[in-house]
């Protein structure tokens, strides 16, 4: 039984001991790891009753939490001992020197970018320190919006100018990337924006307070959602395989209208149902939509001659997809048993 199975790993992990780094990057591995023990719990976790599932996923959960803070707790003995002890020879020469390995969201974020600009898409970049402008109010945001509230935004401080006050912020999205491209190019428009951005949440497994987005913008004359759905439709097949399927559900963002959140088939499972896509056949990757008229006016491009559409997606989130990573927090703890898994990931 699942709780018989939680109760002796609890026990074990409690006496757990190691001499050195090599023997704690082992019992990382032997845990934690993405063939690890707790992690064939959580997949037995979809097999739990109904009624059990509270109390099993609450002892998993401490579980984990043991597991990470037993093993961080003898990482740093042993890096304490080593040093204490003198047993390290300053005479030994520094090399060879091991090699690092690409961390996973870098692995992921370059194959998005090389799949997008092979459908003619170019970099953009901009300021991750923004002014509220560019992050809400050319993006169509109403000075009310939820956005704005300090709940949501990291604000850093308020500058005037010419009487002018300018909210000086931490950028919640790279949409502002886009709105500064408009304002200084004429169609057409084709570029993605990758970058780093904010937003004042609690750290947990499935949310962080920084994370990383990618997002796209297309402007032309006649461009259709037509347009979008095939461009979306390409990217799902290149990045997760060719008998990929997409549906694209009617949502809201300030900045496009109409807009849609795009699912893809459970890759998986193929579509049929798991425990991964909770049964449905269908995993939510990103949002879409044709690029709302206020936005382009707002930017100085003529809405009457010009359309376009926009999409922007989580790496965090297509990297959980491709790796099955369960706990945000591991892309920024820098823990090397961790990142060594994805060596030949690229």
């Amino acid at each position: 039984m699942i709780l018989e199975k939680i109760e002796t790993l609890r026990k074990e992990i409690e006496n757990l001991t190691a001499k050195n780094a090599e023997e704690t990057s082992e019992l990382y591995a032997k845990y934690l790891s993405k063939k690890g023990e707790i992690t064939l719990l959580m997949a037995e976790f979809r097999n739990v009753p109904a009624e059990m599932k509270k109390e099993v996923g609450i002892k998993i959960n401490q579980l984990k939490q043991l597991a990470t803070e037993k093993i961080n707790a003898l990482q740093n003995a042993n890096t304490v001992t080593e040093a204490e002890t003198g047993n390290i020879d300053l005479t030994r020469t520094p090399y060879p020197i091991e090699l690092g390995s690409r961390h996973p969201l870098t692995i992921v974020k370059n194959e998005i970018i090389d799949i997008f600009q092979r459908m003619g898409f170019t970099l953009a970049d901009g300021p991750e320190v923004e002014d509220d402008l560019h992050v809400f109010t050319k993006m169509n945001f109403a000075a009310d919006h939820p956005a704005r509230d300090m709940q949501d935004t990291f604000f850093v401080e308020q500058s005037k100018l010419n009487d002018v006050t300018k909210n000086i912020l931490l950028r919640s999205h790279t949409s502002s990337v886009q709105a500064r491209v408009m304002e200084t190019s004429q169609p057409p428009i084709r570029v993605i924006c990758p970058g780093r951005v904010y937003r004042n949440e609690a750290i947990t497994a499935r949310a962080h307070c920084f994370f990383h987005q990618i997002e796209g913008l297309y402007i032309d004359k006649n461009v259709s959602f037509t347009d979008l759905k095939q461009v979306m439709l390409t990217f799902a097949q290149e990045l997760f395989g060719a008998g990929t399927s997409i549906r694209l559900r009617p949502s809201y963002f300030p900045f496009t209208e109409p807009s849609a959140e795009m699912d893809i088939s459970c890759h998986i499972c193929g579509g049929k149902g798991c425990g991964f896509c909770k049964h449905t056949g269908w995993v939510e990757i990103l949002g879409c939509g044709m690029v709302d008229p206020n936005v382009l006016e707002l930017c100085g491009i003529d809405s009457s001659i010009y359309s376009g559409y926009a999409f922007g997606l989580g790496v965090e989130r297509i990297t959980n997809l491709k790796y099955q990573v369960s706990d945000l927090r591991m892309f920024s703890e820098n823990y090397t048993p961790f990142l060594k898994e994805f060596e030949n990931a690229y």
